[in-house]
């Protein structure tokens, strides 16, 4: 399956002009999901819960044995500066848990670790922003989100760098094909009528310098900005061509 990787340069090259232009905002760290791919007046952005670490086994964690040894489980507890979601099939769900990471490297070096969903997680529409909390124990590591479009094809979206402390909301662009043939394609004419992105997990790569020791990293409330304009406005006798 081929794997295409999208860097910080590509990410802003496909969605600076087309989003930001159109928004006059030009922070990446806070995209405008109504000016992303919005080639149309036609949208209904909803945003919706992908998942909230509330499960026991529903998340991995893998480093390779040449660096160190990972292990992942659930915390209670939550960052008191999270928003309620305006969700009302997400409003009876619990909240109350976080997932913790903690690596134990060997030795400083160029290395990177996974968290990764044990499936990947569908998103109903067409994604326009994907967002999680995490508590990033002030280092110089990165952060990319990790994804699979319409055809199941991988990308890697940065995410932004974990040198902070406390919580903190980060937010990453989903980047729109230009010409629903070349980069994330979530939705094809030509292929079915059910679009969608599915979110594999995260990858996180280690400063050499701070990479040494034991680290730790804590992830909740994944959340996405998605259009739903064509779910939502499909009649209620129009067949569907999944068969």
């Amino acid at each position: 399956m081929k794997k295409l990787h999208l860097t910080i340069l590509a990410a802003a090259v496909l969605f600076a002009g087309a989003a930001f232009a159109q928004s006059g905002s030009v922070s990446v760290a806070e995209p405008d999901a109504s000016a992303i791919g919005n080639d149309s007046a036609r949208q209904a952005l909803r945003e919706v819960s992908v998942d909230r670490f509330e499960r026991e086994g529903a998340w991995n964690v893998h480093i390779s044995s040449d660096y160190g040894v990972i292990s992942g489980r659930l915390f209670d507890g939550s960052p008191l500066a999270k928003e309620p979601l305006n969700d009302a099939n997400s409003q009876e769900m619990t909240d109350t848990k976080v997932f913790g990471v903690k690596t134990e490297f060997f030795r400083r070096g160029v290395n990177s670790f996974f968290v990764t969903a044990a499936r990947p997680i569908a998103i109903e529409g067409v994604t326009k922003t994907v967002s999680v909390w995490v508590c990033g124990r002030n280092m110089g590591h990165q952060l990319w989100l990790l994804v699979q479009d319409y055809f199941g094809h991988n990308f890697e979206i940065w995410m932004g760098s974990l040198e902070f402390s406390g919580w903190k909301k980060i937010t990453a662009a989903i980047p729109p094909s230009p010409d629903s043939e070349h980069g994330i394609i979530q939705q094809s004419a030509y292929h079915g009528d059910k679009p969608g992105l599915r979110v594999v997990g995260f990858r996180i790569d280690c400063n050499p310098m701070e990479a040494r020791g034991s680290y730790y990293v804590y992830f909740d409330d994944l959340r996405a900005v998605t259009d739903l304009y064509d779910m939502e406005n499909r009649d209620e006798d129009d067949m569907s061509d999944a068969w």
